[in-house]
């Protein structure tokens, strides 16, 4: 039996906080007394580590300043936690998730520019926690799209990189595969444009086992 494993992004691809994501933004620039970038600039820089995604919005800034307005950014998102607010599974996530988890032969894993803080309070929430072999977060590992996270995903789960799909919404998500040598699907319903995700991708929550099982299909020559 060939073990397999899917790495899942976070944001924009398990749960829509894409509301929650700018608000917080918003709350920084204004407290640190900048101009508010917008939406679709914050939107496009989801999945970045917070320093690497603060210095696309904010280039003329120095790294001081950059910094508070990241700790400014974290401040708000831990109110936001504090307050009980969580951003909602994209529909049919649990029960795929649920799905491929009782497959014997596959794991899944997280590979996220969140911190590890964050990370814990989603997968609570949910109640998704036990559904993951291996978690990697941005306080461990270089912003995506360094393959580090995957790197780490492959040796604490010993599974080979051609057995292995990364799934985003970002071309993050898809370059931090490449660079791994992963698989990579993107997602139709996250943050980034489809013609920016490299061709594979899925277009509905639903249609992820299928479209997995077609790749894995091709990898072995077994097209049916």
């Amino acid at each position: 039996m060939t073990l397999r494993l899917v790495v899942f992004d976070v944001d924009g691809t398990l749960i829509d906080s894409q509301a929650h994501i700018c608000a917080a933004m918003v709350q920084a620039f204004e407290g640190q007394g900048l101009p508010v970038p917008p939406r679709g600039e914050t939107l496009g820089i989801v999945g970045l580590s917070l320093p690497q995604a603060m210095a696309r919005l904010a280039p003329a800034l120095g790294p001081g300043d950059r910094m508070a307005l990241v700790e400014a950014y974290r401040r708000t998102f831990a109110q936001m936690r504090q307050a009980g607010v969580a951003s909602p599974l994209f529909p049919g996530a649990r029960d795929v998730l649920e799905g491929l988890a009782r497959q014997p032969d596959l794991l899944l894993g997280i590979a996220t520019g969140k911190s590890r803080r964050g990370l814990t309070a989603m997968l609570d929430a949910h109640d998704l926690s036990h559904l993951f072999t291996t978690v990697q977060v941005a306080d461990d590992h270089p912003s995506k799209p360094h393959p580090a996270m995957l790197e780490a995903c492959l040796r604490e789960t010993g599974v080979d990189a051609r057995d292995t799909v990364m799934l985003g919404d970002t071309s993050f998500d898809m370059d931090m595969a490449r660079a791994a040598r992963v698989g990579w699907l993107g997602v139709a319903w996250g943050y980034h444009p489809p013609s920016a995700l490299g061709g594979n991708v899925v277009a509905d929550f639903v249609d992820l086992p299928a479209a997995l099982e077609v790749m894995w299909a091709r990898e072995t020559g077994d097209a049916g």
